[in-house]
């Protein structure tokens, strides 16, 4: 395993730029993939496409700040556990364990707050009395997925500090497709 993270001290920084930086790109387009295909197929809906896109749409920043929060733990404990591999792999294991609880302990505020308090934030947010049911429903629904999105956007940050992107990558295409197909 210490060969395979070799690499990253002896590439040049642009060959491990493009090696690390092109799968992670990669993912979080996989990763939107999810809400662009739930889109079309809600845009599609005779007589109520577009008041259910409309409630849809205004889920955004809702859902933009459940990843905001994933990458808070993700990007911040990563660079961090990295450092830690360097010098103490016990330390670079409490660091991940860490993070990894920090990440189950928001997961569940989210989920309760969007569960809660969606319709109110919701309308601050712009739905209006046509749109709203639509929006509910939709974050209803990703709501009880919060967990699964903080694990995959938040985690996936370490194994890409790892130096493993392309693995990242998969974890995040697997969990895009079992979405859609789901």
């Amino acid at each position: 395993m210490d060969q395979d993270k070799e690499f990253l001290g002896k590439e040049p920084i642009g060959k491990l730029l493009l090696k690390l930086a092109l799968p992670t790109v990669a993912a979080q387009l996989i990763n939107m993939l999810y809400n662009i295909v739930d889109r079309i197929y809600i845009g599609h809906i005779p007589e109520i496409g577009a008041d259910a896109l409309t409630g849809v749409g205004v889920c955004m920043p809702l859902i933009m700040m459940v990843s905001a929060f994933a990458a808070l733990v993700g990007f911040g404990g990563s660079p961090r556990a990295s450092i830690a591999m360097g010098k103490d792999n016990d330390l670079a294991e409490k660091i991940l364990g860490n993070c990894f609880t920090t990440q189950i302990l928001i997961s569940f505020v989210l989920t309760a707050v969007l569960l809660i308090w969606n319709r109110d934030l919701l309308m601050a947010f712009g739905a209006s009395e046509n749109t709203i049911s639509y929006g509910t429903r939709y974050m209803n629904i990703y709501s009880v997925g919060t967990i699964f999105v903080q694990l995959t956007l938040g985690m996936n940050a370490f194994i890409t500090a790892q130096g493993f992107a392309k693995t990242g990558m998969l974890s995040v295409l697997i969990g895009a497709v079992s979405n859609i197909v789901l």
